[in-house]
């Protein structure tokens, strides 16, 4: 594999990456060093005392071989198409017994413990210390810090030496980064509260809270003036109003589904029973089940139980029971549980809990997931690091995991992350590990508006900005770079899959297909924090990539079995069989916020363009360095007395934009239910769907 070198401009300055390169002569690739090492403040050493874990992923006995069988598996034509491999199959191809003995009694001679062995020989989980870690691959372990993270990660490239070292393919824990859950949720922008949370005392308040849910949050336009005490200054500001009822904005079950064209599917018994959906989480948190029934129950969903619904964990439960809410993964699992019951509610859901939240403990998951075949639709509702930050071992030990799923049916679906370009300023080098993998599909963000002036649906890319409207001036668009939007770009480590081969480009390109994300059009949830529950509205990826792995349950189980990764199945759709979001229509678009200022010295305009810059200037109205997407849509949103209120944007998402066909913010575009799932199968099943 090679890698193409790069040079990107992030808001903090400009980055140089260097080409890294990879032999087959050696067990790792030759640098793999992470780039961004070179760009972070080194902390230091890391403790030669510290105890760590490692996943060593070893070379499949013959590569070659397996990399065609897994390509013709998704190849339409081939005789083996969508023909999943056994593990009578995976035997052809995986290390021998000898092969897995060699690189285990190595490791265990350099001192590490053996913590798990996978039986078909592919992975080897071992523990030790950084002092055994850096002795064993001859190089040197520190601790960084950059863009507001910390991460641990080698500072030469790490190599193992012996009969082991030609066996290996990649290891996984040498670089250490943390998972983060890939959620959002709106929040008022002068006190920096949740805008849609409520507290909830009983069932009734629980029924309320969702009988309160609107999905139709715009008004027609509407024209607020700002006065000060004097005769001047003055400002009217005109367009579309946001929230004018102040009821929480979000989705419920039934409304998404009717969304999504499922409803017509359920009828027919095509709503994901016999299937298991699969949530890769971290700690878990002990109300999970309870929370989810509390919201099935008032949104008319069955309720879940021992049957229908498990948590395992495959390093052991966490020692602090309660270090799901602590960390704040509580939030993240009860939204990955609700959203995919919401749309798959009769399939059975596995929440794979890893006892920590790093990238090795979050891969062990993974393979656990795989090794043991839990579910064929997975859904992975957070993301490790950008594709342009990542080190080889992490990205080749995530991949090589991936492939093995993908050439046994199983489809891992990832969030393709919540800050847009992540502030490169441009889509190349932005995709998050995992979602960046060939063999993975990653999920992207939109937003669902009603039309205030006419019927249907309005469904945008997701990507939020915030503009202050005052008295003196339209201010910058706050909290930084974008309020939220969802990931995606170009690889700068992986080539271009088969099935991408229609795109522009030679690199694996990111979404592949997205579902609603915007938490200001986000999903009604409930969850309990230190004893108390609470109803709130929640959005991000996390919630676009449970939705599709539901719709993609219901999808096998209309198939009649696994249908496999389904980026490569969604990229032959045709237009009729998914909905491509594309920029809004101009005659929704006129109705976009716009004003004026009067003041001693005469009347500024402002365009939606210019509310929306980064350094508005009356003189030019040419800054648009925080987004790139030209046509999008805005409203007011009045939260504040008549000296301040906000113009709220829907579709800047950095310098992502939506177009017609694939684009870098909605892949593909979304499901839409019975034309979606026969296209995906390529078959009618049964009696006819109305």
């Amino acid at each position: 594999m090679t890698f193409q070198s790069l040079s990107v401009k992030a808001s903090i300055g400009a980055l140089s990456l260097l080409a890294l390169s990879a032999s087959s002569a050696y067990c790792l690739p030759v640098h793999n060093v992470p780039a961004v090492v070179g760009m972070a403040t080194d902390l230091g050493r890391v403790d030669p005392a510290k105890e760590m874990n490692l996943t060593v992923v070893l070379k499949m006995h013959d590569q070659d071989g397996f990399d065609q069988a897994v390509a013709d598996l998704y190849t339409p034509g081939s005789l083996s198409f969508h023909q999943w491999l056994t593990d009578a199959d995976l035997e052809r191809y995986a290390p021998t017994a000898a092969e897995y003995e060699i690189v285990r009694s190595q490791l265990v001679q350099q001192g590490f413990s053996v913590i798990s062995s996978d039986p078909r020989r592919l992975t080897l989980r071992v523990h030790g210390t950084a002092a055994i870690v850096e002795s064993a691959f001859q190089t040197e372990l520190h601790t960084f810090q950059w863009n507001g993270t910390t991460f641990q990660a080698h500072i030469r490239d790490a190599s193992l030496e012996g009969p082991a070292g030609d066996l290996i393919d990649s290891v996984s824990g040498i670089e250490v980064h943390q998972a983060r859950p890939k959620l959002t949720i709106a929040r008022n922008p002068k006190t920096g509260e949740a805008v849609f949370e409520k507290q909830l005392t009983s069932k009734a308040d629980q029924a309320a809270f969702f009988a309160s849910l609107t999905d139709t949050p715009l008004t027609p336009s509407v024209t607020l003036s700002l006065t000060s005490f004097g005769s001047l200054p003055t400002a009217i500001y005109s367009g579309m109003e946001y929230d004018a009822s102040g009821a929480p904005v979000g989705f419920t079950p039934s409304q998404l589904q009717a969304h999504y064209g499922l409803a017509p599917l359920y009828a027919k018994g095509y709503d994901g029973a016999g299937e298991t959906t699969v949530l890769v989480e971290a700690y878990g948190y002990p109300q999970a089940e309870s929370d989810a029934n509390a919201a099935a129950a008032a949104c008319g969903l069955p309720a879940l139980d021992s049957k229908t619904f498990s948590v395992v964990y495959p390093e052991g439960q966490p020692v602090d029971p309660n270090a799901g809410v602590t960390t704040g993964w509580y939030l993240e699992i009860a939204l990955d549980i609700q959203a995919a019951h919401a749309l798959a509610p009769g399939a059975k859901i596995v929440v794979v809990a890893s006892a920590g939240q790093d990238n090795e403990d979050l891969l062990a998951s993974l393979d656990y997931v795989v090794s043991r075949r839990l579910g064929y639709a997975v859904s992975d509702s957070w993301e490790v690091d950008q594709d342009f930050a990542a080190g080889p071992l992490e990205e080749e030990s995530f991949n090589s995991v991936l492939k093995t799923a993908a050439s046994e049916g199983i489809s891992f679906q990832f969030s393709s992350g919540d800050g847009g370009d992540g502030g490169l300023g441009t889509p190349v080098g932005a995709p998050n590990v995992p979602s960046n993998s060939p063999d993975a599909t990653a999920v992207g963000g939109t937003s669902i508006l009603n039309n205030p002036y006419g019927s249907g649906q309005i469904v945008t890319g997701w990507g939020n900005l915030i503009s202050e409207l005052y008295l003196d001036a339209v201010t910058d668009p706050m909290f930084g770079l974008v309020v939220g939007g969802a990931g995606g770009g170009q690889s700068i480590y992986y080539k271009k899959p088969a099935w991408q081969h229609a795109l522009a480009g030679d690199w694996r390109l990111v979404p592949d297909v997205a579902a609603v994300a915007d938490p200001f059009t986000g999903f009604g949830v409930i969850y309990t924090s230190n004893s108390t529950q609470y109803g709130e509205v929640i959005g991000g990826t996390s919630l676009s990539s449970p939705l599709f792995t539901a719709i993609w349950t219901v999808a096998d189980q209309y198939n009649g079995r696994p249908l496999g990764q389904a980026a490569p199945a969604v990229s032959r759709l045709t237009s009729s069989q998914i909905s491509d979001v594309t920029p809004p229509a101009a005659t929704i678009a006129s109705y976009d916020v716009t004003g004026s200022l009067t003041g001693y010295s005469g009347t500024t305009t402002f365009t939606p363009a210019s509310i929306f810059t980064s350094s508005y200037n009356p003189d030019t109205e040419s800054d648009l360095s925080l987004y790139s997407q030209t046509d999008f849509l805005s409203a007011l949103w009045n939260l504040d007395d008549g000296v301040l209120i906000y113009a709220l944007s829907f579709g800047t998402d950095s310098s992502l934009t939506v177009t017609k066909g694939w684009d870098n913010v909605t892949g593909w575009g979304e499901p839409n239910g019975l034309p979606f799932i026969q296209g995906v199968t390529g078959k009618t099943v049964g009696a006819k769907v109305d």
